[in-house]
C-alpha cells in the first residue's frame, strides 16, 4: 500500500474576497483538488461577486457555495503558501503565523470594469482565464517564487 502524501495547504488572498481569490479557490479544487487543499479569504470581508460565480460555471466550476471569509479566520491552519492576488492585499497582509511561504500573483479586478455588460464578462473571463493558466502551473511555480 504506498503511502499518501499530505495535500498543499493554500490560501488565495485578495482585499475583498468576492471575485479573484474566489476564482483562484475554485481553478485550485476543480484543477489541482487532488494535490491541493485550497482556502480564499480577505483583508475584509464582503459577499462573492455575482459575475464571477457566473463566468466560473460557464467553465465548469461552480463557487455558488463560496463564502466571503476573512483571513483572521484562518490564522490557525498551518498554510504551506498564502498567494496573494492583488496588490492591495500584498501590502496589507499581515505577517502569517507559522512557516508558510508568502507569493505574489497580481490579477487585475474585472469588478472594477465599466461598459457594455458583454466588456465587462469579457473582463471576468480574462481575469478567469488568467487565474486558470497560474493554477495550472501550480505546485511548480510556487516553488520558484
Amino acid at each position: 500500500m504506498s503511502e499518501q502524501k499530505e495535500k498543499l495547504k493554500i490560501l488565495f488572498l485578495c482585499t475583498g474576497n468576492s471575485c479573484r481569490s474566489q476564482m483562484a479557490e475554485g481553478w485550485a479544487r476543480h484543477l489541482k483538488g487532488d494535490i491541493i487543499e485550497a482556502f480564499s479569504a480577505g483583508t475584509m470581508r464582503t459577499h462573492v461577486n455575482e459575475t464571477a460565480i457566473e463566468i466560473m460555471a460557464e467553465a465548469g466550476v461552480d463557487i455558488s457555495n463560496h463564502k466571503s471569509e476573512h483571513f483572521e479566520d484562518y490564522q490557525c491552519i498551518d498554510f504551506d503558501y498564502v498567494v496573494t492576488v492583488c496588490d492591495n492585499a500584498r501590502e496589507s497582509c499581515p505577517v502569517w503565523p507559522g512557516d508558510c511561504k508568502m507569493v505574489h500573483r497580481a490579477f487585475n479586478d474585472p469588478s472594477f470594469v465599466t461598459g457594455t455588460r458583454q466588456e465587462v464578462l469579457d473582463a471576468f473571463r480574462k481575469t478567469r482565464d488568467e487565474i486558470k493558466a497560474f493554477i495550472e502551473t501550480m505546485p511548480e511555480s510556487l516553488e520558484q517564487a
